[in-house]
């Protein structure tokens, strides 16, 4: 299941869907285009979110080719910008569960 198959469903429950990389401009747009990515794709400049919000991957250190690259991921953000909760999956092939994610966001937001 893919993020664009559910952000009808966040948007049900008042919950706005972005995407967030650290690539350039050029390379975002390529992928939002090549997977029909129908929600808004954010650059994080000089990887600023990934060390706020604690999900680099800390498999890699500085020097190596990955070191600052995130953990796959999601954050929930209130609308001040508090973490209210984050699914952050070890390695890089793994990603969070869709499914999982929504009925846990769903919870949390019907509990404000």
């Amino acid at each position: 299941m893919k993020l664009n198959d559910l952000k009808d469903q966040f948007a049900a429950i008042g919950v706005g869907v972005v995407g967030m990389t650290y690539d350039k401009p050029e390379i975002i747009q390529e992928f939002h285009k090549k997977w029909e990515i129908e929600y808004p794709m954010l650059r994080d400049v000089e990887r600023q979110h990934v060390e706020a919000w604690g999900v680099r991957n800390m498999e890699y250190g500085p020097g190596t080719f990955a070191y600052g690259v995130p953990l796959p991921g999601v954050v929930l953000l209130s609308p001040d910008g508090e973490i209210l909760a984050k699914w952050a999956e070890e390695g890089y092939r793994s990603r969070a569960d869709w499914s999982t994610v929504l009925n846990e966001v769903t919870t949390i937001v019907g509990g404000q």
